[in-house]
C-alpha cells in the first residue's frame, strides 16, 4: 500500500464506511438513506483529509500539544462538519453529532489500518 492512488483510495473507502456506521449508530447524521450520498460524502472527507486536515492540525499545534491529543477529536469532528457543509446532501444535525462522528470514523479507520497492516506484515513472512 505504498502508492498514492491506492492509499486515497482506501481511506476514501474507510472515510465512506465510517460515515455509514457513524449515520446508523447516530441517528444524527442524514444521508437520505442513499449509499451513493455516503460514497459521495466518503469521497470529500477523504479530500479534506488530505488537503485541509493537515494544515488544520499544523494551525492548531500549541491546542494539540496542551490538550495532550484530545484536541484532534475537534479536528475530526471539524472535518465532517465541514464535509456535510461542502456536500449538502449529507447533512449534520449540528457540530457535536459531527465531533461524534469524527470519533466513530476514526475508530473504523483504526480498525481497518490495523487489519490491513496485519494482513500486509502477513503476507510478507511468507
Amino acid at each position: 500500500m505504498n502508492r498514492p492512488l491506492t492509499r486515497f483510495l482506501v481511506r476514501w473507502l474507510v472515510s465512506s464506511l465510517g460515515l455509514w456506521i457513524a449515520a446508523g449508530l447516530l441517528g444524527t447524521i442524514d444521508y437520505s438513506q442513499r449509499l451513493g450520498v455516503v460514497i459521495i460524502g466518503g469521497l470529500v472527507l477523504a479530500i479534506i483529509n488530505a488537503i485541509i486536515k493537515p494544515i488544520l492540525i499544523i494551525l492548531s499545534l500549541p491546542a494539540i500539544v496542551l490538550s495532550l491529543g484530545l484536541f484532534m477529536i475537534v479536528i475530526n469532528g471539524l472535518t465532517v462538519w465541514l464535509a456535510s457543509k461542502l456536500y449538502t446532501p449529507l447533512h449534520v444535525k449540528n457540530f457535536w453529532a459531527a465531533i461524534l462522528a469524527g470519533v466513530i470514523i476514526g475508530l473504523v479507520n483504526y480498525l481497518v489500518s490495523s487489519i490491513l497492516a496485519d494482513t500486509v506484515h502477513a503476507s510478507k513472512e511468507k
